[in-house]
Formats: C-alpha cells, sequence, structure tokens
C-alpha cells in the first residue's frame, strides 16, 4: 500500500480552523486610502500600515509611471549584474540622509533586509540577543545566522542585562536585536537603555524602524531620531512599504557596514534588484517626508484625537500600552476577536483580528493614518461601543 507523503496537510488545516487561527485573503478593489472598496463594501481603512496616506498620493503614482516608462517594469537581475539603475544610488542616498547615515542599501523586501543583514554581521560562534515580541523576520534572521540565540523578556532591560552578565564572554561576537516600534503591540523599545548596555558589554545593536519610518522623530526619520540617538552606531533596518508608500527595504549605517553587505548579504547579491517604479515611488516619499511635515503633524494630531475619544466614550476598554500610531483592543480569545472584526466590518469599519501564532494574545488592531477625518475616528469608536 502506497502512503501519500502530503496526507498530513489537510489534517494541520483542520487543527487550524479548530484554534480559530485560519488566514484569508481580503480583496481590496480601490486605491489605498482612509477609505477603501473591501469585498464590494466601502469602509473606513484602520487595517493600513499607510500612515502617512502616501500610497496613493498622485506624485508617488506619476514618479513610478515615469520611472516604468523610462526604465521598463522590472530591473531584471541582480544589482551587481544588470540590475543596477542610477535610481537605485539616489534612493539609496535619500535613505542616508533621511536617517543621517553615512549611507544605506535598498533591498527588495524589509524583511529580506533584516535576514541578510543579521545573517552577514553574525555566524555560528556568535550571540543573538532578541527581544520575545521581535517581528518574524528578525527571529528568521537570526536562525539562518547560525548564531546562538536567547530571547530576552519584551522591552525588559534587567532581564537583557543579566542575560549578557551571564553569556557574552562566551562568544566572540554579539548583536542585539529589536524592533523600534512593536508591529502587533504599538509601543517602543527602550533604545537608550539598550545602546548603553551593548556599548558596556562591546555588542552590535540592530533596529527595525519598520513602522517608525516616517512617523517618529522630529524629521520623521524614525524611533532613532525621536531618542536623540542618530550620533551613535548602530545598524537601522527599515521599509519603504509603510509610510512610504511604497515597496523594499533598506539598510542604513556606517559606509563601512553598507560595503560589507554589499558583499556579503545573500539577501541582496541574489536577487533582482528594486523594480524602478517600486524606487522611484519611495524616493518621491522620502522627498515629501522631508518637504511637507505637516502630514506627520496630522498623523500625530489623529492619534492623539482617537486615544481622547476611546477615554471619553470607552473608560473600561482595554488598550495596550502605545506611544505610535499603532492601538490594539486586547480581547480573551481568537473567536472573540474574530467575532469583533466581523461586527466592525458590518459597521463599515475595516480592523480586523490579529490572532496567535502571530501575537501571544488576540486582538483588534487599530492603524491610524494622517488622512483619516474626525468623523471617521468618531465612527470607530461608536462601533466599538456597540461591540
Amino acid at each position: 500500500m502506497s502512503i501519500d507523503p502530503y496526507a498530513w496537510i489537510e489534517p494541520s488545516l483542520t487543527t487550524i480552523h479548530r484554534a480559530d487561527w485560519y488566514r484569508f485573503e481580503q480583496t481590496i478593489s480601490s486605491l489605498p486610502g482612509a477609505i477603501v472598496q473591501l469585498e464590494g463594501r466601502t469602509v473606513i481603512n484602520f487595517a493600513s500600515n499607510d500612515y502617512l496616506g502616501l500610497a496613493g498620493d498622485r506624485s508617488l503614482i506619476a514618479a513610478a509611471i515615469f520611472a516604468t516608462e523610462k526604465y521598463g517594469t522590472g530591473s531584471t537581475g541582480s544589482r551587481l549584474l544588470s540590475g543596477h539603475r542610477q535610481l537605485h544610488r539616489e534612493l539609496e542616498k535619500a535613505i542616508a540622509s533621511l536617517k543621517q547615515t553615512e549611507a544605506a542599501l535598498v533591498f527588495s523586501s524589509g524583511y529580506m533586509a533584516n535576514l541578510g543583514a543579521i545573517a552577514s554581521v553574525v555566524g555560528k560562534r556568535d550571540l543573538i540577543l532578541c527581544d520575545r515580541y521581535n517581528h518574524s523576520s528578525l527571529k528568521n534572521g537570526a536562525i539562518l545566522s547560525g548564531a546562538t540565540i536567547l530571547d530576552y523578556e519584551h522591552c525588559h532591560i534587567a532581564d537583557l542585562e543579566n542575560q549578557l552578565k551571564q553569556h557574552r564572554e562566551k562568544y566572540r561576537r554579539c548583536l542585539i536585536i529589536t524592533d523600534t516600534v512593536f508591529s502587533m503591540d504599538g509601543d517602543l523599545c527602550p533604545l537608550p537603555k539598550i545602546l548603553d548596555l551593548a556599548e558596556h558589554f562591546h555588542c552590535m545593536v540592530l533596529v527595525d524602524e519598520a513602522h517608525a519610518t516616517g512617523v517618529l522623530g522630529k524629521n520623521g526619520a524614525g524611533c532613532v531620531e525621536h531618542f536623540n540617538c542618530t550620533d551613535r552606531q548602530l545598524i537601522q533596518i527599515g521599509t519603504l512599504s509603510k509610510a512610504l508608500g511604497s515597496l523594499g527595504g533598506y539598510v542604513a549605517g556606517s559606509s563601512t557596514l553598507i560595503d560589507f553587505l554589499r558583499n556579503r548579504a545573500p539577501t541582496w547579491i541574489y536577487t533582482t534588484g528594486l523594480s524602478p517604479a517600486d524606487t522611484a515611488a519611495a524616493l518621491e516619499a522620502i522627498k515629501i517626508v522631508q518637504q511637507e511635515p505637516e502630514r506627520r503633524f496630522q498623523l500625530w494630531q489623529n492619534i492623539e484625537t482617537l486615544k481622547l475619544l476611546i477615554a471619553q466614550e470607552l473608560p473600561n476598554i482595554k488598550l495596550l500600552p502605545s506611544e505610535s500610531a499603532i492601538l490594539c483592543l486586547q480581547l480573551k480569545d481568537a473567536a472573540t476577536a474574530l467575532a469583533a472584526g466581523i461586527k466592525l466590518k458590518e459597521a463599515g469599519i475595516f480592523a480586523p483580528a490579529i490572532r496567535p501564532p502571530t501575537v501571544p494574545t488576540s486582538r483588534i488592531r487599530i492603524s491610524v493614518m494622517a488622512t483619516h477625518q474626525t468623523e471617521q475616528l468618531e465612527k470607530l469608536v461608536t462601533a466599538l461601543k456597540n461591540l
């Protein structure tokens, strides 16, 4: 009797269904924005990472069209072979200028940037200390490196210090990795204290600024700028796909680091360069971030308005602590979160359920955008009250 080697897949899917962890796509059929067409329904969009509302901005669209007409739809190869365009270098210079670093390197995604950077700077003789709530790309980059990985309690400096005292001297190099804004909670890492520990124990620090770039800091450079740490040595990762409204990722840091990654990062060397359209759109977005700070100011005004409305209208609601554009309503289990997401959609609100294993506890995740109007924030609060 032959045994089907794929027979395990269907029972595994059944288990996922039973746990209310099953995932599926929801189709948006309009331009990105504060209001979108979702599965044939007009809804207010609180599910997007498009914090500044740039993904549907006409200037980004025009830049992408112009670059496509000039350079074509694809880069056609690795940046080291046929895939490099002057646009890529211009974008890298713009990122370095925004982040106040010597240089930057653009990857095809933020996930690829994390995998490539982490796997390049540490190896089997080294130690990685990883915040327990870090993004999947940071965790998988750590695994890919082959280094010894130790988790420390979320944003817990005392635990991080204790682990450094116990383990640092056993390893050649040590890398501390953390998100700056935690994407499923909205809180910030204690970056200055992490950097102080890193200096004391001779560690490198790599931070993921995915949800901070364009949002935090005096000039929108991110959490590093927000904490006045731009003069300190560290490795900064980020994405072009959230507040910058395009696609791709980057590493920003010293010119020596970037030159090293250009020669050693496998996810940069062995993949096709970012498309001309995405590159040009990201370049235009950085110009807007630098030239139109009022977008960021409006975003923060909306964040504070929503927090105030929730405090006034829903005093008993359990929001996770947040210092970003991400607000999370914690719920008791996955089934409750799914039901809440469905009821919100019926009320014209798109704020999806986030469930394990993505997060340790189920929740409704709300993302605030600069393009939300006050009445849309009020409608969200009314819908939450009706839950």
